[in-house]
């Protein structure tokens, strides 16, 4: 088989040659410091993993008023800026002594809103949130352009990766820092603590501003029919039940997260439910919102929950299952024989009648050479 239609088949729960083997981001960091500066191409080529190509590329609604913002330089995973005339981004950096910090001001007619990001060398967090108070949702409502696929552009992509790569993308995640959930994307502008205790002290807020996030990405997926997308990354850890009860999700993750899935169905799209954390409470909740695969299954060594063999049990005739292995304790400070241990214990509980990729749970920062070797060569060892 070729990458693409290994990964596609596996996505389909059809049989492959052999288990797919991947990775989901890579770090930055990682390849300038462990990988001598190499491209995520090169990574892939230099360990024989099956490869991911993430493309994002938007496009503005014209008829909104909306134009790339041309002070924008497009970052890690970032696509092009859309901004208007009632939704103008500025930015200052902030002296710090430890981080990078800016402060972005996003105008509009009505107010200012300002979010505060940071950075290392590793990863980019928020310290200080975008919604501050309940007003701010009715701005966002007002102004904020929703982006649309650019779907030439995608396709292109596409066209000249031909077979080497499966193409993945997100749904449309909010400006300068959110996620492709919506409740994922909320706890990003508002803060997690604060949206848990919302949905106690002002459930019917939470769910408005839950609404306008969806109709924002509504309007995304309904411009992805026919881009060339393999695979699109719907939700979040916030999402997970390590962070989140039952009821909560069902109140208000899955209604408005089923309907993105639905609707992307609808415009031939495939979608994996991102869950980096707990998942076992919720295996059968995920399910139901009908994604084509889920995602991390993290082991209970790196702060999950997942038994992988029980998950396989459990949902593994309904989705395809992409994770499972423990990146933390089996790419450093192991033998190489005990990362193909760990390979082989995750093709063993998940990889029966294939719908499994193997994968890291999320991205890593670190690894030793040799483990990344003996994790990729264990892989592709292992046949149906």
């Amino acid at each position: 088989m070729t990458v693409r239609q290994r990964f596609c088949a596996a996505l389909e729960r059809r049989p492959t040659d052999r288990l797919p083997v991947t990775t989901h981001h890579l770090m930055s960091s990682f390849l300038n410091h462990v990988m001598g500066g190499m491209d995520n191409s090169a990574f892939f080529q230099r360990f024989g993993i099956d490869p991911i190509l993430w493309v994002a590329e938007h496009a503005p609604n014209t008829a909104q008023g909306a134009y790339y913002d041309p002070s924008h330089t497009p970052g890690f995973l970032e696509s092009r800026r859309i901004v208007s005339d009632q939704w103008r981004i500025t930015f200052e950096t902030i002296p710090d002594p430890q981080y990078a910090t800016v402060r972005y001001t996003i105008h509009t007619p009505r107010k200012a809103l300002t979010t505060v990001l940071q950075s290392n060398e590793h990863t980019t967090w928020v310290s200080e949130r975008l919604i501050k108070e309940p007003g701010d949702i009715d701005i966002i409502a007002a102004y904020a352009p929703a982006p649309q696929c650019d779907v030439a552009a995608v396709n292109a992509v596409s066209a000249s990766t031909g077979e080497r790569a499966m193409v993945r993308g997100t749904i449309v995640c909010f400006d300068l820092y959110g996620q492709p959930g919506c409740w994922q994307d909320a706890s990003v502008l508002f803060g997690i603590e604060d949206l848990i205790l919302a949905t106690y002290d002002d459930p019917e807020w939470v769910h408005a501003f839950l609404k306008i996030l969806l109709a924002r990405k509504m309007f995304f997926v309904d411009s992805l029919r026919g881009a060339e997308f393999d695979l699109l990354e719907l939700g979040g850890g916030d999402a997970s039940s390590t962070v989140i009860s039952p009821k909560v999700f069902d109140a208000f993750v899955a209604p408005y997260d089923k309907q993105l899935i639905d609707r992307a169905h609808a415009v031939g799209q495939k979608i994996v439910y991102h869950t980096c954390g707990g998942m076992m409470p919720f295996l059968e909740r995920l399910a139901d919102m009908g994604p084509d695969a889920m995602e991390t299954f993290t082991p209970e060594g790196m702060g999950g929950d997942t038994l992988l063999g029980e998950a396989k049990r459990r949902i593994g005739d309904r989705v395809c299952m992409i994770g499972g292995f423990d990146q933390f304790h089996f790419f450093t400070k192991c033998t190489p024989a005990e990362t193909r241990a760990e390979v082989r214990r995750c093709f063993n509980e998940a990889g029966t009648g294939g719908g499994y990729i193997l994968c890291p749970s999320d991205h890593f920062f670190d690894a030793d050479i040799p483990l990344l070797e003996a994790f990729a060569d264990e892989a592709r060892s292992c046949t149906y």
